[in-house]
């Protein structure tokens, strides 16, 4: 629990640090007064004054803000800001009085910065870590029935067996083993450790061929937990990451595979898992959730796997490009999850709140350091694209009003502008009601 407390402290300290100062330097540097800059929302528990901007840090750690001036909402917004700042204000460096440009270049900037450091996060570990990639580990079992013609002599592989090189070349990662099956020319020489003669095989080099020959191959590693999704049986059950199964009602488990076929054959019967936990061993009880899928019915508990993995060192450039690809598919992922959403794809009833982010950033926190700053940047990208959406009191919103101006060539009326504000607000909060009766609907189930 104490884990789970302090990470969730430390993703929302930082991201809204982030995303505010985007806001708060941007400001400053087109020469808007800033009256205040704040973490979190309501009144101050700790505050200090430097120059003619007040600093806070308060008591609703669910946001933050930057005051500017000519943006002193009233009302239910302007005192959930903490309502008028102590500052006297100069007319001419208000907000409103600024180019258009200079405007959007403020609301647009903690968007940006939270983008940013998504994109620092995944290039740095790669740069200084290196790519992770699955380690080259023995294999649990050869699917015969997907081996193409020319490959039956891989059938006689057993489990624990460790293909070492293919056609000559050392396999570091599971990786090489794919992409050399992929390129590699007809002949295919397998050699595999404890056997004096190498397996031989011929097959054609059609990629479609290649692909099930190379996915024939099931790895073996241990049946360790990964992500855990939340809601899903093996959340419910108190799995977590980490957590290895040895054993499914009074049968050993030797490996993930051998706990993926249990689950897939048990859709709807509750399973007895036996799970050594750090140097504890638990008894849990989950119920896969039934699933139809391409005219199978199987089951699913919602957990992830952990495998070994090597990180395989690559130059500063590699890392850039690398960086720039994650956080655009992360992007990319947000925005099709938010459409399903909106478009009714996807239920409300998976949106989380606070409670699923702490949940989340603990679960992160307890894979390992890696895995919880591929959490920050993720969550980063996710609050760049929601803090876009076009809702009044988000950026999106005050963006809209300055595209508004743009097109009318004169700005909505302060009036207009906070009434669509307290509109924005109640839209805000009924999503976070919802979000939040998710959250605790989720902890009953």
């Amino acid at each position: 629990m104490l884990l789970t407390i302090v990470s969730l402290i430390v993703v929302l300290g930082v991201l809204i640090s982030v995303h505010e100062f985007g806001h708060f330097i941007v400001a400053k540097a087109v020469g808007i007064q800033v009256l205040r800059f704040s973490l979190g929302f309501g009144r101050p528990v700790i505050q200090w004054r430097r120059g003619e901007t007040e600093y806070w840090i308060s008591w609703i750690p669910l946001g933050g803000y930057v005051k500017m001036a000519g943006l002193e909402d009233e009302g239910m917004v302007g005192e959930l800001e903490g309502g008028k700042a102590d500052v006297a204000i100069d007319p001419a460096r208000a907000f409103d009085r600024q180019p258009l440009w200079a405007r959007m270049a403020v609301i647009l900037a903690g968007v940006t910065m939270n983008l940013f450091l998504a994109f620092v996060i995944y290039t740095g570990l790669i740069a200084v870590a290196g790519v992770p990639r699955a380690a080259m580990i023995p294999i649990d079992s050869v699917d015969v029935a997907s081996l193409p013609r020319g490959a039956d002599a891989l059938a006689s592989l057993r489990r624990g067996d460790r293909i070492v090189r293919l056609n000559g070349d050392s396999l570091k990662a599971w990786d090489d083993l794919e992409e050399k099956i992929l390129a590699g020319r007809e002949a295919l020489r397998f050699e595999v450790a404890g056997r004096a003669e190498p397996i031989v095989i011929h097959v054609p080099r059609d990629p479609t061929t290649r692909e099930k020959l190379a996915r024939a191959f099931v790895p073996l590693f241990p049946a360790r937990i990964g992500q855990v999704i939340l809601g899903q049986p093996a959340q419910r059950a108190g799995l977590r990451g980490w957590d290895e199964v040895v054993k499914i009602d009074d049968d050993t488990v030797v490996s993930w595979a051998d706990l993926v076929r249990r689950v897939r054959a048990s859709p709807g019967r509750a399973l007895a898992l036996t799970v050594l936990r750090d140097d504890s061993i638990m008894k849990v009880s989950v119920t896969p959730a039934p699933q139809d899928s391409g005219g199978q019915h199987f089951g699913l508990i919602g957990a992830g796997p952990n495998p070994p993995v090597v990180r395989v060192p690559v130059g500063f450039g590699a890392a850039l490009s690398i960086g720039v690809r994650q956080t655009g598919l992360q992007i990319v992922s947000v925005v099709t999850q938010v459409k399903r959403l909106v478009t009714g794809q996807a239920s409300a009833r998976e949106l989380g709140g606070p409670i699923s982010i702490a949940q989340m950033s603990g679960q992160a926190a307890r894979l390992g350091f890696d895995w919880f700053l591929q959490f920050l940047a993720f969550f980063s990208v996710s609050l760049a694209v929601l803090n876009l959406l076009p809702i009044p009191v988000l950026d999106g919103g005050h963006a809209m009003f300055l595209i508004a101006e743009a097109i009318r060539r004169r700005p909505l009326s302060p009036q207009l502008r906070l009434r669509l504000t307290q509109v924005g607000m109640l839209v805000v909060l009924a999503i976070m009601v919802i979000a939040l009766s998710n959250d605790v609907l989720r902890l009953f189930r």
